[in-house]
Parts: structure tokens; C-alpha cells; sequence
């Protein structure tokens, strides 16, 4: 059983809240309380780099796929579907791994959030 702290959320709790919007991983980085634990950074770090990430991918395909004429449009729809699912999995897999005390490394950005984290 994961140990609660003095607010009452376990380390575990908090690192996967911060997955859910930017604007939580940005909030547990800046208040003292929650940025001296490595745990909650590795993980504010990754979810604010993962969103960037998502956030990139998804304005390059929504702009330029529209403009690739060879393929139809359900291919189209079917590779932003395939996008976006893949996204989702992903991010549930970070989510249920902080909530169970893991560190989730994804590819690149998970050694550099590794390393804000003990920085």
C-alpha cells in the first residue's frame, strides 16, 4: 500500500493526476511541496513532454493530410484514428503506471525526464 503524505495523496496518486491536463504537471512542478519528490518530477516532466509530443503530431497530421491527394480520404481518416488510438494507449499506460509506483520510461523522453527529475 502506497504511504500517504502529509496532503493526504500517496507519490503515486499525484504522478498520475499530473497526466490529465499540462496544466497539473506544470502546477506540481512549481509548488515546493510536490517538486522536491523525484517520483512526482520524472513524471510531471514526462507528461508535460508527452503532451508537446501529441499535441506536434496532431497539428502536422490535421494540416497536412488533407493536402496528400493520392490516398482517399478513408485512409486518411483511417491513419488520424490509428494516431490518435495509439496516443490514447499510450498515455493510459503512463497513467496506470504512476498510479502503480512504476517509473513508465517512454522512448526519448523518459531518459530526459529522468534526468530533470534527480536534477
Amino acid at each position: 500500500m502506497p504511504k500517504l503524505n502529509k496532503d493526504g495523496l500517496s507519490d503515486n496518486a499525484i504522478a498520475a493526476i499530473a497526466y490529465f491536463t499540462p496544466v497539473m504537471a506544470v502546477f506540481f512542478l512549481a509548488i515546493r511541496r510536490y517538486n522536491k519528490r523525484p517520483f512526482v518530477r520524472f513524471h510531471a516532466w514526462q507528461s508535460l513532454l508527452f503532451n508537446v509530443f501529441a499535441i506536434s503530431v496532431g497539428s502536422i497530421l490535421t494540416y497536412v493530410l488533407p493536402y496528400i491527394r493520392f490516398v482517399g480520404p478513408r485512409v486518411l481518416v483511417c491513419i488520424l484514428c490509428t494516431t490518435l488510438l495509439a496516443g490514447f494507449l499510450i498515455w493510459l499506460w503512463c497513467v496506470f503506471g504512476a498510479a502503480s509506483g512504476r517509473r513508465t520510461k517512454l522512448p526519448v523522453i523518459g531518459q530526459w525526464s529522468d534526468e530533470q527529475a534527480y536534477r
